[in-house]
């Protein structure tokens, strides 16, 4: 199952946009995935599907060279800036990482194609838990670039350790009935580790790990009451003190707190070119919601794509 969502992936990051077509995750295949592993592999199976599948008026995806020969009049309402290069020239030899020596990961980069819902609903059979595609309102600005970050051996296996870059991005969807779901894309303080013992990256390589997701709102704002985190009003306007306990009902709203919550992902590489130090492939991550603030139970999102990178001797 991770093996063809992997490759469904990888037939997306070949396909020019324009000829790539939206495709739903196969029912019988999510109905599977019963934990967070099985929701992975599944996953990276929808996403080799689902990298064929974001439309654009550009004709990419390019190259970081043919990205650097444009302008930025050529750039400008393409939708170019919103996506990531892809490996020029791939080929099968491996980036080989030899001891005593460091590296780093420049120019790390994210880029989902599909957002999906996590909801349990109840069926025949029992309460199951399915995703449920949805649509992005925000606009061009939720790739995650310029991601750096040191790249280890840790007992023999390779781990990327995230450190600085553009690794969040306030992002909102719409659910099919019309509900919104704002949430921070993010990969803060990842850490990647290989799933076999290797000191080689090649196509086929996969890491995974966790990462820190913060609130998506910060400790100055004030809600539509007034009330905040740092500042603003301790109860709601208008509303009289409650001291005999009413305030019970209201203490997620008038108590505003800043969550820092986990998320997982897993990374699979597709492509390499050794001679430029440049790695490729897809993505599946799982990660919560916003609270706002404390006061709303986070839902579980979905995320599948593409990603790129650059191996350097630090």
């Amino acid at each position: 199952m991770l093996a063809s969502s992997l490759a469904a992936t990888a037939y997306l990051q070949a396909a020019p946009m324009s000829s790539r077509v939206a495709v739903a995750p196969r029912a019988d295949v999510v109905r599977m995935a019963a934990n967070e592993q099985q929701w992975k592999a599944a996953g990276l199976a929808a996403a080799l599907a689902l990298a064929t599948g974001i439309q654009s008026a550009s004709a990419g995806p390019f190259t970081r060279s043919e990205i650097a020969s444009l302008t930025y009049d050529q750039i400008k309402g393409t939708g170019l800036a919103n996506t990531c290069p892809r490996v020029e020239s791939a080929t099968a030899e491996p980036i080989k990482l030899s001891s005593g020596k460091k590296y780093k990961i420049d120019e790390f980069c994210l880029e989902p194609t599909s957002f999906q819902v996590l909801e349990e609903k109840l069926t025949k059979t029992g309460l199951v838990t399915e995703p449920v595609n949805t649509k992005v309102t925000t606009r061009q600005t939720y790739v995650l670039t310029g991601i750096e970050g040191d790249l280890v051996q840790d007992g023999g296996k390779i781990a990327f350790i995230e450190k600085d870059g553009i690794d969040y991005a306030p992002t909102t969807v719409q659910l099919p009935g019309g509900e919104r779901v704002p949430f921070l894309f993010t990969v803060k303080n990842l850490v990647a580790k290989s799933d076999v013992s290797t000191s080689e990256i090649g196509a086929g390589l996969k890491l995974s790990g966790g990462f820190k997701v913060p609130s998506y709102r910060t400790g100055l704002f004030l809600d539509p009451k007034g009330r905040g985190t740092t500042t603003g009003y301790d109860q709601a306007i208008a509303l009289p003190a409650m001291q005999a306990g009413g305030d019970d009902q209201m203490f997620k709203e008038n108590n505003k707190k800043f969550d820092v919550l986990d998320g997982s992902i897993e990374l699979k590489v597709t492509s390499v070119n050794a001679a430029l130090g440049e790695i490729g492939g897809v993505f599946v991550q799982k990660q919560p919601s916003d609270t706002d603030l404390g006061s709303k139970v986070p839902k579980d999102l979905l995320l599948k794509g593409s990603w790129f990178a650059t191996v350097n001797e630090q």
